[in-house]
């Protein structure tokens, strides 16, 4: 039939250099190879699946026999070269697939085929995909020819796994790594194959598919041909998600704003609509963790060009992550994907992927964030307070944070009288001279002129009870006394370390332990350091190693912090003494001196020593 249907996949699969998406860096290099006359013998092309790579080599092949190569070193397409190869006629170039004629003697065959001069052209080329397919012994028998072929013969490779063929295969070919797709190249030609099908595409369906296709041009034109059949050629962003079983942004957003307010009953419910609908736990799980590192990376503007997501969604992701807290979203990731990777392991998924979402309700709660919310409140509290007293009046900030820690967000009622009218004095320290300085703080006129207090409706009441316990813990401050600790001694370090000493000689099974540490010289550096020099390079080994029940054992005999700090410095008295390590030939010697027959041995066999 004239008008049978072709796959886009086929329909579109490049002629020429300039209609391979992607992959400009190789293209270039070959036609530059091509109108330089620099051709090498055997080309290796490899890279993911669908990127062009066997579409490259037949572009190869077509323009290096083509009669009439254009300024732009592509094919012409209309002498009978190309039409020859445009009709699979052309008796100049040979498609092998290794993974299906993988023996010696199909090795064997294509080599005897070499041989023969191309009866027209210039070139007769050999195209073997799949090539990492081949046996050892193929490989084998493949070597002598690939490396010296005739002149009119060209070997193009291609492989998705290049770490399975032989290293004297790939010594003799050049090679060529293609790269994944980017997803704006896959998107661009999209739309263009969308003119062309009279498809209505939006920009967002397109952006799915080839985030969906993971760089693969080939997987992301068999998903535009199924989705154009289902939508009846109208490729919506609905839709698109729906027939490629993927959860749309919008139920990410709409669950993040149910943990982010607590609303467990809401955030199960929603999980349920979604588990009904057929989706996986795990892809939930993966979605999630995606969708919270796109927010993390919307925390900083020079990570903008990280967010792979459809234009429309980007301004609304903005939005979302200047709502939460860093440290909430790293701690949502972290959970989620502790959960992914215990997803396959557990028996109950859906207990487990309930368990996840009732933890990410109650993260706000947890000691990082809580933190978070503790300053916001107090910070600005503590600020005002401070600028109604004199500056040479510290108050107690940690009273202030301690009762307030338990509330959220506070209100003061209207209808109570004015509050707290309270003197405060400087708390008295030990050792310094008490210095009376009265400072008259009105708590309620500093919350109203600041605008700390009576902002959110559903705040709660602070009732006078929880103002008096403000009251007294400002006026009865707990003041820690300071302690000093006196610096270690001379006299005190040696003794200590002497001990230590004792300790490990005491051990039959650490003498050469014990030898070790008598060679170490001890330097006591106040106010804490105590550093031990080490004459000899294993010395040094043999401290590090020890340092740390050293700093135990002396800590618990001084009842102080210490540290123990080492450092190599040479005696050369006792490198001296150290045994000299002997060549083989040295060692030899030396046995033969006690031994004389050995040297008659090694010159009546004509043995050689090796080194």
């Amino acid at each position: 039939m004239s008008d049978q249907y072709l796959v886009s996949a086929r329909k579109y699969r490049p002629h020429t250099f300039e209609t391979v998406v992607g992959q400009s860096h190789i293209t270039t290099t070959l036609k530059n190879a091509i109108k330089q006359n620099h051709l090498a013998h055997a080309y290796l092309f490899c890279g993911p699946r669908g990127v062009g790579k066997t579409s490259c080599a037949r572009i190869l092949a077509k323009t290096i026999n083509c009669e009439n190569i254009t300024a732009d070193t592509e094919a012409c397409g209309t002498c009978e070269t190309c039409k020859s190869f445009s009709t699979n006629s052309s008796f100049n170039i040979f498609e092998l697939d290794a993974a299906s004629n993988n023996s010696v003697e199909d090795i064997r065959n294509l080599t005897d085929q070499v041989r023969f001069a191309p009866q027209s052209g210039k070139y007769k080329i050999y195209i073997i995909d799949e090539v990492h397919m081949l046996s050892t012994a193929a490989f084998n028998a493949f070597l002598k020819t690939l490396e010296e072929p005739p002149a009119y013969a060209i070997f193009i490779l291609a492989t998705t796994e290049k770490h399975k063929i032989l290293p004297t295969i790939l010594s003799r070919c050049q090679i060529f790594d293609f790269k994944r797709i980017t997803t704006h190249d896959i998107v661009d030609h999209l739309q263009q194959i969308a003119v062309s099908e009279h498809i209505q595409a939006d920009t967002a369906a397109l952006h799915v598919i080839a985030q969906k296709s993971e760089g693969c041009m080939r997987d992301a034109l068999s998903m535009i041909d199924r989705i154009a059949s289902f939508t009846n050629a109208h490729l919506s962003y609905a839709a698109t998600m729906e027939h490629l079983n993927l959860l749309d942004a919008d139920f990410y957003f709409q669950i993040t704003d149910k943990l982010l307010s607590q609303d467990v009953a809401n955030t199960l419910l929603s999980l349920d609509a979604i588990l009904e609908k057929g989706f996986e736990g795990e892809v939930i799980l993966e979605g999630l963790a995606e969708h919270f590192r796109n927010l993390l990376i919307c925390k900083d503007a020079r990570m903008a060009k990280l967010l792979d997501v459809p234009n429309d969604h980007k301004a609304i992701y903005y939005e979302k992550a200047n709502q939460m807290p860093p440290s909430f979203i790293l701690s949502a990731m972290n959970l989620i994907n502790d959960a992914i990777v215990q997803f396959k392991q557990t028996t109950n998924k859906r207990l487990h992927l309930e368990m996840t979402c009732i933890k990410l309700c109650y993260l706000l709660q947890t000691a990082p964030t809580g933190v978070e919310k503790k300053n916001k409140l107090t910070e600005p509290f503590v600020a005002s307070v401070k600028k109604e007293t004199s500056t040479a009046s510290p108050i107690n900030q940690v009273a202030i944070a301690s009762v307030l820690s338990n509330t959220d967000d506070i209100e003061i009622s209207s209808k109570q009288e004015p509050l707290i009218h309270t003197v405060l004095e400087e708390p008295k320290i030990a050792h310094k001279q008490e210095v009376p300085n009265p400072v008259i703080v009105n708590l309620e006129s500093i919350a109203e002129r600041k605008g700390i207090f009576g902002q959110n409706k559903n705040a709660k009441k602070v009732s006078l009870n929880v103002l008096s316990k403000l009251e007294n813990q400002l006026s009865n401050p707990i003041i820690e006394e300071e302690t000093t600790i006196a610096p270690i001694t001379e006299e005190e370090g040696k003794a200590a370390f002497e001990q230590y000493k004792k300790s490990i000689a005491a051990d039959n099974q650490n003498q050469t332990l014990f030898q070790q540490l008598l060679i170490m010289e001890l330097q006591v550096l106040p106010p804490d350091e105590l550093h031990l020099e080490c004459p000899v390079e294993l010395n040094e080994e043999y401290a590090k190693n020890q340092r740390g029940q050293m700093i135990q054992f002396i800590q618990d005999l001084l009842k102080r912090p210490v540290r123990v700090t080492t450092s190599y410095k040479p005696n050369p008295e006792l490198l001296a003494k150290q045994p000299k390590a002997l060549s083989k030939q040295e060692l030899f010697d030396k046995m033969s001196e006690k031994n004389p027959d050995l040297q008659l041995f090694k010159d009546t066999l004509g043995l050689q020593i090796e080194y």
